[in-house]
C-alpha cells in the first residue's frame, strides 16, 4: 500500500514501531515507506504449529526480512538494557498497534514527541486489546479510528486525530478491524508529519472497556435475539468464532444469516437437490422455542430468542467445514429438533 497524504511534511522521522500481529504490518509497511524505522519492538517468539516450534510473530518475520532492527524483551518495566537502547536511538517518535503491553513512564519519555498509538475505537469508547470485535458484538451502527498519544492509562491518552465511519450491516472483525486500520495509516502518516504542531484533544475519564475474547464469547446462546447472536457472530471473527453443542459435541458455525422471513416449503417433488420433502419444512411454527430447527431448505433455519437464523455452513467437531444441509442429514436433524 501507498499513502500520500497532501498535508504532511516530507521530513523523514526516526521512528520505533511496537507491534505484533499481521494486523499491524501494514502499519510497519507505511512506516517503512515514508520514515526511517530505526527499531521494531514486538512479543516474544511463542510456540506455534504441530511440532510447537518457537515462531517469530508476523510483524518480527517482515521486519527481519526488511532488515529491520528487530527486539522481543520479555518485559518493558525494570528492564534497563532496552530503555538504554532506545535512548540511543535519538527516536522523533514511537508508534504502538496492537503491541499488546502497557508501556512504562521512563519509555514514554525516550521518543523527543513521544508514542502515537493507532486504536480502532470511537474513543473512550473500548479501551483495550478487543475494541473491533465488542463494538460488532454490541451491534454499534458506528465507529472509528483515533491517533491518539499514549500516556500511563489504557488507551487514555489524548486523541490526535478521528475518523468516523458507519459499521455495514455484515460487516466483519476481520472487515471491519482491516478497514479502520487502513483509513488510521493516512492519520498516522500525516500526524507523523506533523509533530510540531498536533493539535491534541483530551479524552474524558469515563470510558468503557474492551476485554481479550475468550473461547466461551463463542458460544451461541439461543436465547438472546436473532440480531444479537448475528451481531455476536460477526464480532467473534476469525477467533473464537461462534459454536454450539450438539449431542455432546462442538459444531462451529461458520456462515450464518439473518431470516427476515421464513420460505415457504418447495412443492411436493418440486425441491430441489439437498431441500427435505415439504411436509418437513412447515411455515408457520412460530413461536418455537430457542434452538429449535423451524426449517431445512437452502439452510438450517433455527428460533432463537427472539426471530430465526439461517445456519448455512458450519464444522463439525473433527472434521472438515461443510454444508449445513450436509450436517443436517449426517446428524438425522428433524424440524422440532433442538440444537443442543
Amino acid at each position: 500500500m501507498h499513502y500520500q497524504p497532501s498535508t504532511i511534511s516530507h521530513q523523514r522521522r526516526g521512528v520505533a514501531f511496537f507491534g505484533s500481529p499481521a494486523w499491524a504490518v501494514p502499519v510497519l509497511q507505511a512506516l517503512h515507506q515514508h520514515h526511517q524505522v530505526v527499531l521494531v519492538v514486538t512479543q516474544p517468539d511463542k510456540p506455534a504449529g504441530r511440532g510447537l516450534q518457537l515462531t517469530p510473530c508476523p510483524v518480527a518475520q517482515w521486519a527481519e526480512a526488511q532488515g529491520l532492527r528487530v527486539e522481543k524483551p520479555a518485559k518493558l518495566r525494570k528492564n534497563p538494557d532496552f530503555l538504554a537502547l532506545c535512548r540511543t536511538l535519538n527516536l522523533d517518535v514511537a508508534v504502538t498497534a496492537a503491541y499488546g503491553k502497557i508501556l512504562p513512564a521512563d519509555l514514554l519519555e525516550v521518543p523527543r514527541f513521544g508514542f502515537l498509538n493507532l486504536h480502532p475505537s470511537d474513543l473512550p469508547k473500548y479501551r483495550g486489546p478487543a475494541p473491533v470485535q465488542w463494538t460488532l458484538i454490541n451491534g454499534d451502527a458506528e465507529t472509528a479510528v483515533c491517533i491518539m498519544q499514549t500516556d500511563l492509562g489504557m488507551d487514555t491518552g489524548p486523541v490526535v486525530a478521528k475518523w468516523r465511519t458507519s459499521v455495514e450491516p455484515d460487516e466483519t472483525a476481520v472487515e471491519l478491524a482491516g478497514r479502520l486500520r487502513d483509513k488510521g495509516i493516512e492519520l498516522l502518516i500525516e500526524a507523523i508529519g506533523n509533530l510540531e504542531s498536533l493539535n491534541l484533544t483530551p479524552q474524558p475519564s469515563a470510558g468503557t472497556h474492551a476485554p481479550m475474547l475468550e473461547k466461551d464469547d463463542g458460544k451461541i446462546v439461543w436465547e438472546r435475539t436473532a440480531s444479537e447472536i448475528y451481531n455476536r457472530h460477526r464480532g467473534v471473527q476469525p477467533w473464537p468464532g461462534s459454536w454450539f453443542e450438539h449431542q455432546g459435541k462442538r459444531v462451529k458455525v461458520i456462515r450464518m444469516s439473518r431470516v427476515e422471513k421464513l420460505a415457504s416449503p418447495p412443492a411436493a417433488g418440486g425441491g430441489g437437490a439437498g431441500q427435505e420433502p415439504s411436509d418437513n419444512n412447515p411455515v408457520n411454527v412460530q413461536p418455537a422455542a430457542p434452538s429449535s430447527v423451524v426449517q431445512i431448505l437452502d439452510g438450517l433455519t433455527v428460533a432463537t430468542g427472539q426471530g430465526c437464523l439461517a445456519l448455512l455452513e458450519v464444522q463439525p467437531e473433527g472434521k472438515k467445514p461443510m454444508s449445513a444441509l450436509d450436517w443436517a442429514r449426517g446428524a438425522r436433524i428433524q424440524p422440532g429438533n433442538l440444537l443442543q
